[in-house]
């Protein structure tokens, strides 16, 4: 197994990992730096793993590649989540929850403006974006993730490809 595929992998299951956290109160917040860190991590991982003499050029590309297999992968466990949720009504009710905590001053003025609470609080406009606008918004999301994760994970290559690049065994200095 090539390293990149094997840190990818490695890097898909802490995020599916991340990912059902996520569905903790409040531990959710907390999920997207530690992506972010993840993708390092896995573009590190990556590097490590390649032998020694460890390039940067080629590290980065190893990373990268690691990066997308992992956010393609998490990507596609949060989209799976996210229209599991929506399908139970789970958006629906916290909206619900969010428009009865306003103040009513705040309300007053929404329905000046001609905002229909009724349907908000039965849930029917909060739904009303469907499976259809959470799976288009996630598919959005996920694409935007792979990139990031692609150049997050790369610079993590290169940073330890140049703090650790290893010596080449005996015999294969002039190798390429």
């Amino acid at each position: 197994m090539s390293s990149w595929l094997k840190a990818g992998l490695i890097g898909l299951a802490v995020l599916v990992v991340l990912s059902l956290f996520g569905l903790i109160p409040f531990v959710g917040l907390c999920i997207l730096p530690l992506r972010w860190i993840t993708y390092l991590v896995v573009g590190i991982l990556a590097a490590s793993y390649m032998a020694p003499p460890r390039q940067a050029g080629k590290a980065a590309g190893q990373g990268a590649l690691a990066g997308m297999v992992a956010a393609a992968g998490g990507g596609l466990v949060s989209l799976i989540i996210s229209l599991i949720q929506a399908s139970m009504g789970t958006g629906a009710r916290q909206m619900a929850q969010v428009i009865r905590q306003l103040p009513p001053e705040v309300i007053r003025q929404l329905r000046e403006a001609g905002i229909p609470l009724r349907e908000l609080l039965g849930g029917a406009a909060a739904g009303g974006a469907g499976i259809g606008g959470i799976a288009a918004c996630s598919s959005v999301c996920c694409l935007g993730g792979i990139i990031l994760a692609a150049a997050l994970a790369a610079l993590g290559a290169v940073f330890y490809a140049g703090t650790n690049p290893g010596t080449a065994a005996p015999g294969q200095e002039n190798l390429p």
